[in-house]
């Protein structure tokens, strides 16, 4: 059993890092992390890099490499800064909606946009008063000659206002049960009747805005649909199994960043006479951090892997979000707790490294949902 990366995914590791240590400026990013405000030019050097959409299928402009490749690019750059490095991976999230389950012509009309870093792409899924239940939809979709009419209103949807469409997952059955009768449906931003309320306040990723989108009798062509009418939310928990291990790629690169900041100040700073890695005390906890995010690291590529080779199931994702996540949130707590009052300032970087680590352990589903995801595989239905 080999472990060990090929030629070109390291080569694709190293060109992500050399890139993020290039571009991502710290000084930048804390003053738009304050105005929430994404760096629209910087998007555009990611994708003529070919760092969006490296998942994607060669016949389409993409990058025709695997998730793990993508995961190894959100790793590096989130190593660099958690903040930036989510932003920018999360520019084309849903567009794997349409790369999976979409014709050939919405393909090459909206997806060139996303992989150029032209147009940023996003989900609208979740509602009002629903948690993380996305059975029960209200927003519907009625098909009207050639058109579908779209109303209703989506909460907390990543890039509200700033995407330049939307993968919109409408009722087209009113009468079908929970998770039944439900439609994918891509909706241009700019369409009459959609309308974006006042992103919301968040403790970390404070780069990607998330905020309320409505929908108010839109009308788009009845070719925007997206994959097979009746099983979008179908197709939605395929996307989610996809998602999970991004984001656990994600929350490897922000244990990694906090980590390395916590080892470099130890090694530096000296107390009672002594580096503070010489005390036993930090030695044991910087193994036990490295050792949380190596467990991490290999049951995420495993994950990848899986997905790749047609092999991937939910529990895998589940496993690798809940395992990535709870390891970026406990080392970046301990690395704050290693850097004292240090930490908890914004110049030292691990403030933000811990704020984006919580991010990852809720966004798509906190760690009840993934333990369920993981107990039903085991357990099956029962009688």
């Amino acid at each position: 059993m080999d472990f060990s990366l090929s030629k070109p995914q390291k080569e694709i590791q190293k060109a992500a890092w050399e890139f993020a240590k290039g571009e991502f400026d710290k000084e930048q990013i804390m003053d738009w992390s304050k105005e929430q405000k994404f760096p629209q030019t910087l998007i555009k050097k990611t994708g003529q890099l070919g760092f969006i959409g490296i998942h994607f299928p060669e016949d389409i402009d993409g990058g025709g490499m695997g998730l793990l490749e993508n995961v190894l690019v959100g790793e590096a750059f989130c190593r660099k800064d958690s903040t930036l490095g989510a932003a920018l991976m999360f520019t084309g999230y849903a567009s794997e909606c349409l790369v999976r389950f979409g014709d050939e012509t919405l393909k090459k009309k909206f997806l060139p946009q996303v992989m150029s870093g032209h147009a940023i792409s996003t989900g609208a899924f979740s509602e009002p008063n629903q948690s993380e239940d996305i059975r029960h939809i209200h927003t519907t979709a009625v098909k009207n000659s050639d058109n579908w009419q779209i109303t209703g209103k989506k909460t907390r949807v990543p890039f509200g206002g700033t995407a330049g469409f939307y993968v919109v997952l409408c009722r087209t059955e009113p009468n079908a049960g929970p998770g039944q009768g439900m439609s994918l449906i891509l909706v241009e931003a700019d369409r009459k009747g959609v309308s974006i309320a006042t992103p919301s306040q968040k403790l970390g990723g404070r780069l990607m805005p998330f905020a309320d989108v409505s929908f108010d009798q839109v009308t788009v062509p009845a070719s925007h649909l997206i994959g097979t009418q009746g099983k979008g939310y179908h197709h939605v928990q395929t996307f989610f199994t996809e998602n999970r291990i991004q984001i656990a790629g994600l929350a490897i690169g922000t244990a990694q960043g906090a980590f390395d900041r916590a080892l470099d100040y130890v090694r530096q700073r000296e107390q009672f006479g002594k580096k503070l890695a010489a005390f036993q005390v930090t030695r044991h906890k910087l193994a036990a951090m490295a050792s949380k995010i190596e467990a991490a690291r290999f049951l995420t590529y495993y994950a990848a892997w899986c997905f790749d080779n047609k092999k991937g199931e939910p529990r895998h994702a589940a496993m690798a979000k809940m395992t990535a996540a709870r390891a970026a949130v406990e080392v970046a707590d301990e690395a704050i707790q290693l850097l004292g009052g240090y930490g908890y300032m914004t110049e030292y970087e691990v403030e933000h490294f811990y704020r984006d680590a919580k991010q990852s352990e809720i966004f798509q589903g906190p760690p009840s949902i993934q333990k369920d995801i993981i107990a039903d595989s085991l357990i099956g239905k029962l009688k």
